[in-house]
């Protein structure tokens, strides 16, 4: 006969109950697939953001606030903020895993086949890039050695900044 006191049924009940009350952190395989489609959709993106604000080797405030903004803003509010950090946090582990320059090669490479997307990344970089209102020599590096990557040549690479320039400075005479 198994004997068991009463302390150790009232502490195992107690840690049953406790456990049942939180939340189950087991995905369903619709959360993994989903999770899935949104790491394809946005993850290269994030990750090319990433590589920017950790260009200069420090990642600011506002940098982070930028870059949540661009993913919330490209979901269309689809991507929380959990979702946001899952995708940060893939870009880190990816660097410190891979290094910079693999990183920077393999974002491009998924990138590469939607000259659109290659486009909307360079741009969420230079955004990324003027966060701090700062542009590092790393980080204009980083810019340059991204649009390389993606294909942009330089005279595409300043239009697309110019136009990015026009529609800020059009949207704040609006304001």
């Amino acid at each position: 006969m198994i004997w068991l006191s009463n302390s150790t049924l009232v502490r195992l009940r107690d840690q049953l109950l406790e456990s049942g009350r939180r939340p189950s952190n087991v995905a369903t395989s619709a959360q993994a697939a989903e999770g899935q489609r949104l790491q394809a959709e946005y993850g290269p993106l994030c990750e090319a953001m990433y590589l920017m604000m950790s260009a200069d080797g420090e990642v600011s405030g506002d940098e982070r606030e930028v870059l949540r903004g661009a993913l919330r803003n490209l979901s269309n509010s689809v991507l929380r903020s959990a979702d946001i950090e899952d995708l940060l946090a893939l870009a880190v582990t990816n660097v410190e895993t891979e290094g910079r320059d693999a990183r920077l090669r393999a974002v491009a490479a998924d990138l590469g086949e939607d000259k659109a997307r290659g486009e909307v990344a360079f741009v969420l970089a230079a955004a990324i890039a003027f966060a701090d209102n700062a542009i590092a020599d790393n980080e204009n590096e980083t810019l340059t050695a991204l649009a390389e990557a993606l294909g942009i040549d330089e005279d595409r690479a300043e239009a697309l900044l110019d136009q990015v320039e026009q529609d800020l400075a059009a949207e704040s005479r609006e304001s």
